[in-house]
C-alpha cells in the first residue's frame, strides 16, 4: 500500500487499547499510531515507553482540536463512552473504528451508522474474532461442504474466574453496559450471524453466580436462524471444566475444536505480528480440531483438520484499504446493530423467561 500513512488517534489505553489496538495499528502498513488518549499517568508512561514517537493526550477534546492532523479515530475506552466519543469524532469529520459493543442498543448503533453515512465517513466496529483461527477454519469447512447441511452450531467462550476482578465490566450499573452478555456475547453472536445469517427467535438464560457479582457471569443463548440452523452459545466466567470452543453438527459430519485462538495470549505476552520468524496466529498440531461422524473425537473419532492461522492484523489492513482505496468496510455498524438486536432480545428473554421473536 502506497501513500502517506493514516494518522490514528487512539482513545483509551486499558486492555483493549494497549493489548489489541495499539499493537495491531503499529503492525499495519499504511497506518501509524499518532496519539494515545488516556488520563492515567501510568498508562501515559506505558504508551510512551512502548511507542516512543507517539503523542499523549489527557482528553479526547485535544483530538477534536487538531482534527485536521488526524485521519482515523479508534475508540477503545469503556463501553458507556463508545457512542458519545464516536459521535464527536464523526462530527469532527473523522472516520472511526469503535471496539465492540459499538453501543448499548441497536437503535444507538443505527443512529451512529446514519450519522457516518450522512458525513460520508467510515464507521467500523472491531469484531476481531472474525479472524480467530478456529472461526476461519470453520468458515472454510462450511464453504467447502465438508459438514453438509449444518444443523446445530455450539459455540463456547468459557473461563474459570471464580474471583471477581473488579472494574466497570462487572458493575451492575446498566449505564456501564457490562456483563458477559455484552462482552463475550458480542463475539459469539456476531460469529453466529456471520456463519448462518439472520435470526428469527432468541431464548436466553443469564445468571449471576459469583459472590459479590452484580451482573451476568454465566449466560446461555439459543438462536433459531432463518436458515433453520440452531445456534447454542455459552459465555461464562464460572466454568470449572471448559467445553469445546466449537461443536458443529451437519448432515455429513461434525467438527469439534477445543482451545482459544492464540493471538490474544501472544499480544498479552508482548509478541507482535511480523516481529519474529514464527507464523503469526499458528497453533500446534495437537490443538487441531477433528472432523468426522459416528464417534467422539475424544476416543479418536474423525480426522484432524489443520487450523488456519489466526489473522487479527487483517482487520486494520482492511480498514487501511477502505480509507486509502475505498475498499469495503470490514465490519459495518449495521452488522453490529443486527447483533445488538439479538443481545437485547437475549437480555429480555432472560429477564422475562420468554422466547423473543425478531
Amino acid at each position: 500500500m502506497t501513500g502517506t500513512p493514516l494518522r490514528v488517534g487512539l482513545v483509551g489505553y486499558g486492555l483493549a487499547g494497549s493489548v489489541f489496538h495499539a499493537p495491531l495499528i503499529a503492525a499495519t502498513q499504511g497506518i501509524t499510531l499518532d496519539t494515545v488518549v488516556t488520563s492515567n499517568p501510568e498508562r501515559q508512561a506505558q504508551a510512551r515507553a512502548e511507542y516512543p514517537d507517539v503523542r499523549v493526550a489527557a482528553s479526547a477534546d485535544e483530538l477534536w482540536a487538531r482534527a485536521d492532523e488526524l485521519d482515523l479515530i479508534v475508540v477503545a475506552s469503556p463501553n458507556k463512552t463508545h457512542v458519545p466519543l464516536a459521535t464527536a469524532a464523526l462530527e469532527a469529520g473523522l472516520p472511526v473504528v469503535v471496539d465492540k459493543p459499538v453501543a448499548g442498543t441497536a437503535a444507538e448503533a443505527r443512529a451512529l451508522a446514519e450519522l457516518a453515512e450522512k458525513r460520508g465517513l467510515l464507521l467500523s466496529v472491531f469484531q476481531n474474532r472474525r479472524w480467530d483461527n478456529d472461526f476461519l477454519t470453520l468458515r472454510r469447512l462450511i464453504a467447502d461442504g465438508e459438514l453438509g447441511e449444518v444443523y446445530r452450531f455450539e459455540s463456547r467462550f468459557e473461563r474459570w474466574r471464580p474471583q471477581l476482578k473488579g472494574g466497570w465490566r462487572e458493575s451492575g450499573d446498566p449505564a456501564e453496559i457490562g456483563g458477559l452478555l455484552y462482552d463475550l456475547g458480542s463475539h459469539v453472536v456476531d460469529q453466529a450471524l456471520v456463519l448462518f445469517g439472520p435470526v428469527t427467535s432468541v431464548y436466553a438464560e443469564a445468571d449471576v453466580r459469583r459472590e459479590g457479582a452484580r451482573t451476568d457471569d454465566d449466560t446461555f443463548i439459543a438462536l433459531t436462524h432463518e436458515s433453520g440452523v440452531r445456534s447454542h452459545l455459552y459465555v461464562s466466567a464460572t466454568t470449572a471444566q471448559l467445553g469445546p470452543r466449537f461443536r458443529v453438527l451437519g448432515s455429513k459430519a461434525g467438527y469439534v475444536k477445543h482451545g482459544l485462538d492464540p493471538q490474544e495470549a501472544a499480544l498479552r505476552d508482548g509478541s507482535r505480528p511480523g516481529a519474529s520468524g514464527a507464523e503469526w496466529g499458528a497453533e500446534p498440531e495437537e490443538l487441531w480440531g477433528r472432523l468426522g461422524a459416528g464417534e467422539s473425537p475424544v476416543t479418536g473419532g474423525g480426522s484432524p483438520v489443520p487450523t488456519l492461522p489466526g489473522d487479527y492484523p487483517a482487520y486494520y489492513a482492511a480498514v487501511a484499504r477502505a480509507l486509502h482505496t475505498d475498499g469495503p468496510n470490514p465490519v459495518t455498524a449495521q452488522e453490529a446493530a443486527a447483533a445488538l438486536d439479538v443481545l437485547e432480545a437475549a437480555r429480555r428473554s432472560a429477564a422475562e423467561k420468554v422466547t423473543v421473536t425478531l
